[in-house]
């Protein structure tokens, strides 16, 4: 949510801030306002399709400060779209906002727009370092406010709707949250902060009743829209004049909206009251007769703003502590999740390895299509992904034999602020299904009805998903094209975004050129080394010292020069940038499908796989030598690269075609030894398997594991 004008307002004022000192406690923290934050907030790229890389490495930095304040953090993530719908039309002018940033982005201008895989790895970065995270069924600030409340602890975020809840811990504006800054020294380290709360707000205004708060957001507006008739009462008060109704905050005037509206309402003993003079005033008579419509009409709006309201009412305890306490996890009440997901997808759901994508397929049979920066003179990138998504759809849709309510939709209703329980019977198992879909075309929002086709040789999610690890791994290698055999002589981590890059070469138009496919896994190459260079690999370093790494650092830090730095007159590539955000949306619709899958593959580390501002320059230093040269001096690093290039080339054969790597998933299935060696019988011959041998001594015991 969002009210408009808040922020501005209250920030702006000294005095509704207490500085602190903050370490030592828990802090709930808003998960999609911490990456957003950090992303835009610290100058990574955005035009060249993203900085993973940097990213990850910020948000370590971020976690750390937590770490050396001794302060815990708890993150919770929005999930799906509200299926109330009152937050649509929101969302629908977001994204046609975001698609004209990115093309402002893509002809030198400014924009914002969020590279499509940091979600993902934001979660990735967040369970491998131990963090607590979930991932609410829909919006995520009640739920936010509602633990922070019970917990009396503070909330990290710059969502202004916490100028609106009640909460005793208060709410520390990321704005004013210097972790990049830590004072003190151990044990004493902490974040200097300034916190947030309804009392000095309300105070500052004679005293107001705290419980007015969210009737002046519902007034205001936020993301969920004014109620009808309240915009001409706005309008027809005078919230600026001298009778006190405006007023002097810091010992500056003031003619905010916002602040006028609060010295109104702190006129009035409560809720009751102020509602009751709203609903007087919107009613009287502005026409001739009419008498008892405006009667109806002031009933109406009463209850549109009291039931408003109740969204910044906490009234239960909330259902993410137990989640939260280390205790066996619910995920009923609050947080239901949609009742044809099967309990091992919700719990995956919950802790945020599930895209909210497939939320919104199941309830709302509704997405929308993140936006990259691209030509938008051609088809969206999103095109190129089509075929995946529309796996992800017949696996989530998917009818069973002889039963009618198997792939129903959930219903709309709210039950508190989660899913409620109930499902609306398919209308016949015949019928076909669709999924609307909101993505570019050209420079505008389109809705596109995509039908869900029924999967062949698939049962009902809930028992394909209890497959043996052959079978869903060989649905997943057809959906892109690829046979096993041709990913064997890669590491096992690798073979999402080899098999990715393999369907990306077939279904990418126009068609990647081989420099841009060398640039693209020297990219790979150079995430790999820079992987294991980090701090926790020092150890696989000192245990294998017949490898140079020395040697292999010098690649690295070679390659590291070759990127585009910010400043550069170098304009950007559009043919470039669509061409690898078509291989981004391919790689983000796969990752999706791999988890609902429950990682037939292992997962990809997204840190290490693409990072724009290289990739875009090492494309512009091969114009005159091969890609090689660029590897000289870095034996492991050359291997590396020519075994990805073969496998890509494997990917890519006539041979490779949907169809065949189903059945030979299955048969080599019960092949393969628990820790993933020996992925087929296809070549690689002995300096492949050397190579496997030398990095599989980096990896750790859950890359191996099923």
């Amino acid at each position: 949510m969002g009210v408009s004008g808040l922020t501005t307002f209250v920030e702006g004022n000294r005095r509704f801030f207490h500085d602190v000192k903050f370490r030592d406690g828990p802090l709930v923290i808003d998960g999609c306002s911490l990456y957003f934050r950090l992303y835009f907030c610290h100058s990574l790229d955005q035009q060249h399709g993203g900085d993973y890389d940097a990213f990850s490495t910020l948000l370590t930095q971020f976690l750390s400060a937590l770490a050396a304040c001794n302060v815990q953090p708890y993150v919770v993530l929005d999930g799906g779209m509200d299926p109330s719908d009152k937050k649509f039309s929101t969302l629908r002018q977001r994204l046609q906002s975001k698609i004209r940033e990115a093309d402002a982005l893509s002809h030198g201008r400014n924009g914002s727009v969020l590279p499509i895989l940091t979600r993902g790895l934001f979660v990735q970065v967040l369970t491998q370092r131990g963090v607590p995270l979930v991932q609410c069924p829909c919006e995520a600030d009640w739920e936010i406010a509602c633990l922070a409340r019970q917990w009396n602890c503070p909330v990290l975020t710059n969502d202004s709707d916490f100028y609106v809840f009640d909460l005793p811990g208060g709410y520390l504006p990321f704005r004013f949250f210097n972790w990049t800054n830590i004072s003190g020294k151990a044990p004493q380290r902490y974040i200097s902060a300034r916190r947030y709360t309804t009392n000095l707000l309300c105070r500052w205004f004679g005293g107001m009743n705290r419980q007015l708060l969210p009737l002046c957001a519902v007034l205001s507006g936020n993301d969920y829209g004014t109620p009808k008739g309240t915009v001409a009462l706005l309008a027809s008060l005078d919230l600026s004049g001298p009778d006190g109704i405006s007023g002097r905050v810091g010992g500056k005037a003031s003619s905010s909206r916002i602040e006028g509206l609060l010295y109104w309402l702190a006129s009035f003993s409560g809720p009751a009251e102020a509602l009751e003079e709203v609903s007087r005033l919107v009613g009287e008579p502005r026409r001739e007769g009419g008498g008892r419509r405006r009667k109806e009409e002031k009933g109406v709006l009463y209850s549109q703003l009291w039931a408003a309201m109740q969204d910044y009412h906490i009234h239960t305890k909330s259902s993410l502590a137990q989640w939260f306490s280390g205790g066996k996890p619910t995920l009923g009440g609050q947080m239901s999740l949609p009742a044809q997901l099967p309990e091992c997808l919700s719990r995956a759901a919950a802790r945020g390895l599930l895209a909210p994508l497939v939320l919104d397929v199941l309830v709302m049979r509704r997405v929308l299509l993140h936006t990259q920066v691209e030509n938008s003179k051609q088809a969206s990138s999103q095109e190129s992904a089509r075929a995946i998504r529309h796996a992800i759809y017949g696996l989530l849709l998917q009818r069973g034999h002889g039963d009618g309510h198997v792939g129903t939709e959930t219903g709309h209703g709210r039950s508190g602020h989660g899913w409620s329980g109930g499902t609306v019977q398919a209308a016949s198992s015949s019928a076909p299904l669709y999924v609307e879909e909101y993505d570019r075309q050209d420079l505008n929002l389109k809705r596109n009805q995509v039908e869900a086709h029924p999967l062949k040789n698939v049962s009902r999610l809930d028992m394909f998903v209890q497959a043996p690890l052959a079978v869903r791994q060989g649905f997943l290698l057809e959906v892109l094209g690829v046979t096993e055999s041709a990913l064997a002589s890669i590491p096992p981590h690798l073979s999402l975004a080899v098999a990715v890059t393999g369907f990306w070469l077939r279904v990418a138009s126009p068609r990647p050129s081989q420099p841009q496919l060398q640039s693209l896994l020297l990219g790979m190459v150079y995430g790999e080394v820079c992987r294991n260079n980090q701090p926790e690999a020092k150890c696989c370093q000192q245990a294998v010292p017949q490898l140079n790494w020395a040697a292999e650092r010098s690649v690295w830090a070679r390659l590291d020069r070759l990127r585009v730095r910010p400043g550069e007159r170098r304009g950007l590539d559009l043919g470039v940038a669509h061409s690898y955000s078509q291989w981004q949306a391919c790689l983000w619709s796969a990752h999706c499908l791999n988890h609902l899958l429950l990682l037939p593959l292992p997962e990809a580390h997204m840190s290490w796989l693409f990072s724009g501002s290289l990739v875009h320059g090492l494309l512009k230093s091969l114009r005159g030598q091969p890609a090689e040269t660029l590897l000289a001096g870095g034996p492991i690093s050359r291997q590396l690269y020519c075994s990805l290039l073969d496998a890509v080339g494997n990917c890519n054969a006539k041979t490779s075609h949907p169809g065949s790597s189903a059945s030979e998933g299955r048969k080599r299935g019960s092949r393969r030894g628990r820790r993933g060696r020996g992925r087929g019988a296809g070549g690689g011959g002995r300096e492949t398997e050397d190579l496997n041998n030398r990095f599989s001594l980096l990896m750790s015991e859950e890359e191996f594991d099923e």
